[in-house]
């Protein structure tokens, strides 16, 4: 069988995602960013925004699924989105049988952040029969990887597509060019509990003798009630003259945003990648993030400095470390601009996620039954 980059460039690929396809964040982004270098290989790729409600479906939810899924021919290849999938096995299974289908799995949806129990076991156990009528399962980092034993998915089911990056200019400060006033942090991440925005608060209430400013981009619709107490607690704080709650921001935004920040900041508890750290490395920025996840992958040591999730004191003490040490801030800037060369693009990774596609599948007769959910 022919595979590499101009295999089957003449049967359609159907991308299955949950809501709106144009939305701004990690998993939107990658989805639109595999689907435009598919198509510069051409690749034929039809890209579906399903309604209703997810991961924890509701009746809408159910039936765009189902006819997002009966209208595509038998033998139709289509990779659907974890977000989509993960919620959905008993929709998805009728089909399993008579279509190609591919999972593509950015981190596991009961690993989110803010879950009661009872929502969390509901999610790993659709999540686990959704995975098992996947004939490959296609996830966006080693550690999502490592971490599918847990839905009982075999290691040969699976391939690793990192994100790309989008090649960028040097931010201003990436050349050592340090100007007087405060020090520039920037945090690129959705107002959700998962980013970790009330550790970032809680560290930088105590830095109040430093002279810093911090712009934090990303949508504060996704949970209002979490985003208004982010903002009682920075004025709790008082840090609201030292912060701008920036909102969403589109691609010409954003990088004006990169380009004036002297730090990237990602306090996340936990990532499936973390894709805004390779962007911020992309434009030669230092990072501090955590060791949340995929994230103590994600960051070269030598371009930034990581502390465990959760951890506000250990979070302070790494943000005043950078703040106090013009060496410090030189040596990770230095880091920052050499890992930039070995980042991929995207191309590259199409390239891989064509391949991906063109790997031997797994009959779903062949998938075995998951194992109770085991400690991670």
């Amino acid at each position: 069988m022919m595979s590499g980059p101009h295999a089957r460039q003449g049967v359609p690929l159907t991308l299955i995602v949950a809501g709106d396809p144009e939305q701004l964040t990690g998993g939107y982004l990658y989805d639109a960013r595999i689907a435009a270098a598919l198509r510069a290989r051409g690749q034929a790729v039809e890209v579906v925004g399903l309604e209703g409600r997810f991961p924890l479906p509701d009746e809408r939810a159910r039936r765009s699924m189902d006819r997002a899924l009966a209208a595509l021919p038998d033998g139709a290849r289509v990779v659907i989105d974890g977000l989509a999938m993960g919620g959905l096995p008993e929709v998805v299974a009728p089909h399993a049988d008579r279509l190609a289908i591919i999972a593509l799995v950015h981190h596991p949806l009961a690993d989110e952040t803010g879950l009661d129990e009872a929502s969390r076991r509901q999610l790993f156990d659709s999540e686990s029969r959704a995975l098992a009528l996947a004939r490959r399962i296609i996830v966006t980092s080693p550690w999502t990887a490592r971490g599918l034993d847990r839905f009982g998915v075999a290691a040969s089911r699976l391939t690793v597509v990192e994100p790309g990056v989008a090649p960028a200019p040097l931010a201003a400060s990436a050349l050592d060019l340090e100007s007087p006033g405060p020090r520039r942090l920037l945090c690129v991440a959705t107002l959700i509990p998962r980013k970790g925005h009330d550790v970032l608060l809680a560290a930088l209430s105590g830095l109040k003798a430093r002279d810093w400013t911090l712009e934090v981009v990303g949508s504060h619709a996704r949970d209002p009630d979490h985003a208004a107490r982010l903002f009682a607690a920075a004025r709790h704080h008082g840090l609201e003259e030292r912060i701008l709650w920036a909102g969403e921001r589109d691609a010409a935004g954003l990088a004006a945003a990169y380009h004036r920040a002297e730090l990237f900041v990602l306090p996340s508890r936990y990532e499936g990648y973390g894709m805004v750290v390779t962007e911020a490395l992309a434009r030669g920025l230092p990072v501090i993030t955590t060791t949340g996840g995929a994230l103590v992958d994600t960051l070269p040591p030598t371009a930034g400095l990581a502390v465990p999730p959760d951890d506000a004191t250990a979070l302070g003490e790494a943000l005043a470390g950078w703040l106090d040490d013009a060496e410090l801030r030189r040596r990770l800037r230095r880091g920052a601009r050499e890992a930039r060369h070995g980042l991929s693009d995207w191309q590259q990774a199409g390239d891989r996620f064509l391949d991906a596609l063109e790997a031997p599948v797994t009959p779903t007769a062949d998938v075995v039954t998951p194992p109770e959910e085991r400690p991670r």
